[in-house]
């Protein structure tokens, strides 16, 4: 199927142009695949961003977004008039774009590719991860080691489905006090009795059959190990404590509850533990509340054995070596680090949230080759200056930065291995260290978001000869 950039607009003659507006409906080509989750179709020369549509086919979508003089407008399908073959049916009839619209509402965010088969979500992810780095981070072909490909993960456990990995799962409560989601880019909130998505131990918990009144979000975290699950509680304003408990209780048993606060995180236990047990990589890891956690049941021993290898085969990381672990969160890597360098060496690790810093002490406690300290990266690199062999990088979606990276590069490691889920920020980021003389020299891309547009990239930087 040839793509084109033409679109109608329907009932509407010939030659007129009428002003576009949400909920108006036109028939469109899709283009090309886009960074977050969406193609590209054009109307009368503009720009649309439509989601839930795959490349090559003719579709009618419903205008989402589509100010008059927006630079752009954003669409959903709602009716697929000439399909492509990787067209699968939507596993989750809550998030499938064209049920949802033909039931008048918009569908749920979480699972915008769930509509194309796996191995096509892959190649869509290659392409905007090449197509990023090129725009952005100047490669201007593909990077030195990487296969092109984004590499499936957990297939074994899923059946090659890609259903059942998050170990993670957050949710909105709807007016009437039912659980929920909202849609893309949306306040609207709609009801939700599975989430085809997460593991086994959350849907078990079944929280769509509680009464959720004065609770505003919900956060759950059911490790892969089988441990004990937590739900955090974010009340409403003026939620008073003793509704906060009525909701607690009416969860199973073998459940912990704490309540939390998402701007300042603070959490406070109201049954159980207020933390989770986490296993990865030989190692036990206590991660508080909201604490920052690989959310596939695989990701955490996927992403440590990548970047291991990458250090070990480049010779960056070995008994005696000295490195730190930036953005270290609770440990995972940290962990690990410790393990390869042995008491001779040493590891720095560093993160900057401090109930998750303190997460990491409890859980590197009996290492005596690792300082903890919370704070900012690029402080803590110019207050603890070392000659280091390795760095390892894994900073939030936003990305290190430009400040950051020229931190890193003064610190003169030897090699660098970035973590990154956001190929446009990571794409950046590699644009500014080859600006100060450094290179992309390995780079490998995982697919731990199945059904979704995000993938995880971990790479090896090196100073040029």
């Amino acid at each position: 199927m040839t793509p084109r950039t033409s679109a109608t607009t329907e009932n509407t003659p010939a030659g007129s142009t009428p002003a576009a507006h949400a909920g108006e409906k036109l028939v469109v080509e899709v283009g090309p695949v886009a960074h977050g989750g969406h193609c590209v179709a054009r109307h009368e020369g503009r720009v649309i961003f439509v989601r839930h549509g795959i490349p090559g086919e003719r579709v009618r979508v419903r205008l989402t977004d589509a100010g008059d003089n927006a630079k752009f407008w954003r669409a959903d399908v709602v009716d697929v008039l000439d399909a492509s073959p990787d067209r699968v049916d939507h596993f989750w009839h809550a998030a499938d774009s064209t049920r949802a619209w033909a039931h008048g509402h918009p569908p749920v965010g979480g699972a915008e590719f769930g509509h194309i088969s796996l191995d096509r979500q892959r190649r869509l992810k290659a392409e905007v991860l090449d197509e990023q780095l090129r725009r952005l981070g100047g490669t201007g072909q593909p990077p030195a080691g990487w296969s092109g490909a984004v590499e499936a993960v957990g297939e074994a456990a899923d059946g090659g489905t890609g259903l059942g990995w998050r170990t993670r799962a957050s949710f909105s409560v709807t007016p009437s006090g039912k659980l929920g989601m909202h849609a893309h880019r949306s306040t609207q909130v709609l009801p939700v009795r599975e989430m085809p998505l997460a593991t086994d131990a959350i849907n078990a918990l079944e929280l769509w059959n509680i009464d959720l009144q004065g609770i505003e979000r919900v956060e759950v975290a059911a490790p892969a190990n089988g441990s004990r699950p937590l739900v955090l509680l974010a009340p409403a304003e003026g939620t008073k404590p003793k509704r906060l408990a009525a909701v607690a209780a009416a969860l199973p048993d073998d459940v912990s509850a704490a309540g939390f606060d998402p701007v300042s995180g603070e959490v406070t236990r109201l049954r159980g533990r207020s933390w989770v047990q986490e296993s990865a990589a030989g190692h036990d890891y206590r991660v508080t509340g909201a604490g920052f956690w690989q959310i596939h049941r695989d990701a955490p021993g996927t992403l440590v054995g990548a970047v291991t290898d990458f250090l070990h085969g480049g010779g960056f990381l070995h008994p005696g070596a000295v490195v730190a672990d930036l953005y270290a969160g609770a440990g995972l890597f940290t962990a690990v680090l410790a393990d390869a360098v042995g008491e001779t060496g040493s590891v720095l690790s560093v993160e900057g949230a401090p109930g998750t810093s303190r997460d990491a002490r409890k859980n590197l406690h009996a290492a005596p080759q690792v300082e903890i300290v919370q704070g900012r990266v690029e402080r803590v690199l110019r207050q603890k200056p070392r000659d280091f062999d390795a760095l390892v990088l894994d900073p939030p979606r936003a990305g290190a930065g430009k400040a950051v990276v020229r931190h890193l590069v003064d610190a003169h490691p030897r090699a660098i291995a970035y973590v990154s889920c956001d190929p446009a920020s990571f794409a950046r980021d590699v644009s500014y260290f080859r600006d100060a003389g450094w290179e992309l020299a390995g780079l490998r891309a995982f697919d731990i978001y199945p059904h979704t547009h995000h993938l995880e990239t971990v790479a090896l930087l090196t100073p040029l000869s």
